[in-house]
């Protein structure tokens, strides 16, 4: 049952007062940093919530041998596997696609494999120039400039020129192709089609007092060399330095309004689980695309009997995953295995809409180098690829640091039945909701993915590859989480506004990933960011009138 406004603010008054801040963000990942460091210029007292805590390079599994298995367990990309005081269960049961996500200072920039492509222009017009899903309230011009800041603030690395892709201006120079790209490169060559080096944010010099890469090892789960910018060691010193408040391991439950359907702080539960009331003039969220409209849903009230910012009942609405089309073989020469960052090239030879192939838009592809001994026998072993007896030993230096890999993020367009809501029955360790995910495949997509496993099997075969695997989709592959808080100027179509502000709520921002209207063929985390900086800077032009 909804609780009424007037026994909510008389529960506030009986928690420990505190004065009001300027700003209150919620969520220390890729936006929240971001809209942290960019409005620290203001001089508002400013002050992040992060459910997790400080990370410990220290203890990153890249410092020892064991870095593997620890990715099946304590370090699964996975909230459901790790289970960590910090993580919160989600129910996605209903979908072939698995959530996963971090929680921590950095959020899941400590995990990601700091690959870095941006959204194309075509990605922010396709209703426009295609027919179908919506077009973005703003184009991509409009975050040229943050796309551009961005990049110097987490360090890219890349080679510039790209013909396919939007122009960049990398700050570091390419990855080296190393043994992988070569072979990649000479297949796509006899082939005809486009290759690139990938752009990174993994350093290939030292930079902004960060290391450069010394390989030690996949980028995901983290990095203890630092040489991969996840945002606790890139933006968030700028940030802390210049005065923003992180108060880590405190778990936001709901966002309350006052009587006039303001934002007025939130409720948390702080590191010992003691119930918390923070005032604040200005609410932002930054929880990506399912923690983000978990909250709101759990933000209920008389005035908000749906959820907060939810008057559209899209809240939750047109989640998009990026289904993942994997495709794998084995050449006779030696890969870069799990040494050095784990993609190489990409290519964006089908990424606009060509309807000879049977489907609208297109994909991303990213040319994976290899993987590590323990990941490959047990893979192996569960594709009967690897069996055991006499001949276990032969086989797995056959296919060990032999691997070469094709996936394919395939584009995910808006479905209002893709969703998430709040699961009646599982919560987490505080009593909060755990959110339930809802989830399938379109047609569009699996066709997408057919051809897009079709185009890497000729080039697995134009490298000489055998022992051919597939994976479609990657079923631990929802690392894209989008769209369940759209951006648009309709607000009966929408949830935020054309610079990020709820049209319910005037003083409540949202900046992660759920304000993407669709979601493009590409690794959305330097978009992500880039929206983060353009809301910022929306924000502090508007400081006047912010309210109105």
């Amino acid at each position: 049952m909804a609780e009424s406004s007037a026994k909510r603010r008389g529960r506030e008054d009986n928690i420990l007062a505190k004065d009001p801040v300027d700003v209150l963000i919620i969520g220390a990942g890729a936006s929240g940093a971001a809209v942290a460091w960019s409005l620290a210029e203001t001089k508002m007292h400013i002050l992040c919530l992060e459910q997790g805590g400080w990370m410990n390079p220290a203890e990153y599994p890249s410092t020892g041998r064991d870095w593997e298995a620890k990715f099946y367990g304590e370090w699964s990309s996975s909230p459901n596997v790790r289970g960590r005081p910090e993580d919160y269960p989600v129910n996605d049961d209903n979908s072939p696609i698995k959530v996963v996500n971090y929680n921590a200072v950095g959020g899941s920039t400590v995990m990601y494999t700091a690959h870095w492509p941006r959204l194309h222009p075509s990605d922010f017009k396709v209703k426009t120039l295609d027919g179908v899903a919506d077009d973005w309230p703003i184009d991509y011009d409009a975050l040229t400039p943050f796309f551009e800041e961005n990049d110097r603030m987490m360090g890219t690395s890349g080679l510039s020129g790209d013909p396919l892709s939007p122009l960049t201006h990398p700050p570091m120079p390419q990855q080296p192709m190393g043994l992988s790209g070569a072979i990649v490169a000479k297949a796509m060559n006899k082939l005809g089609w486009h290759w690139w080096p990938s752009d990174t944010t993994v350093a290939t010099m030292d930079y902004e007092g960060r290391a450069r890469c010394i390989n030690l090892g996949h980028c995901t789960p983290a990095c203890a060399q630092g040489a991969k910018s996840s945002t606790d060691i890139t933006y968030w010193p700028h940030a802390v330095r210049a005065g923003v408040e992180l108060r880590t391991h405190c778990r936001v439950r709901e966002i309350t309004t006052d009587e006039n359907g303001m934002a007025s702080g939130v409720v948390y539960y702080d590191k010992d689980g003691v119930e918390q009331f923070q005032p604040a003039h200005v609410v932002i969220i930054a929880c990506n695309g399912i923690g983000t409209p978990r909250l709101l849903l759990n933000s209920k009230s008389d005035r908000f009997p749906n959820g907060l910012a939810n008057s559209s009942g899209l809240v939750g609405k047109n989640l998009m995953f990026h289904p993942y089309a994997q495709i794998y073989g084995y050449v006779k020469e030696p890969t870069d295995s799990n040494r050095a960052p784990p993609t190489c090239l990409w290519s964006k030879q089908w990424y606009d809409t060509d309807l000879s192939r049977g489907f609208v838009r297109g994909y991303g592809v990213q040319f994976v180098r290899g993987a590590g001994p323990v990941f490959e026998a047990v893979v192996s072993e569960q594709k009967g690829i690897l069996p055991w007896g006499e001949d276990h030993h032969r086989v797995f230096r056959k296919l060990n640091g032999h691997r070469l890999g094709f996936s394919a993020i395939c584009e995910d367009l808006p479905e209002e039945h893709n969703q998430v809501t709040l699961d009646p029955v599982l919560k987490d360790s505080h009593g909060i909701p755990a959110p339930k995910i809802d989830y399938t495949i379109s047609e569009n997509s699996r066709k997408m993915m057919e051809h897009a496993l079709a185009r890497g099997r000729e080039v697995l075969e134009a490298a000489g590859a055998t022992d051919i695997c597939v994976n479609s989709p990657i079923p631990w592959g929802g690392w894209h989480l989008l769209g369940t808080a759209r951006m648009g100027t309709d607000p009966r179509r929408s949830v935020v506004n054309e610079w990020g502000r709820t049209h319910d709520v005037k003083n409540l921002f949202i900046v992660d990933g759920s304000i993407f209207v669709t979601s493009g063929g590409v690794n959305p985390t330097s978009t992500i960011q880039a929206l983060a900086l353009y809301i910022a800077d929306q924000m502090k032009q508007r400081l006047a009138n912010l309210f109105d």
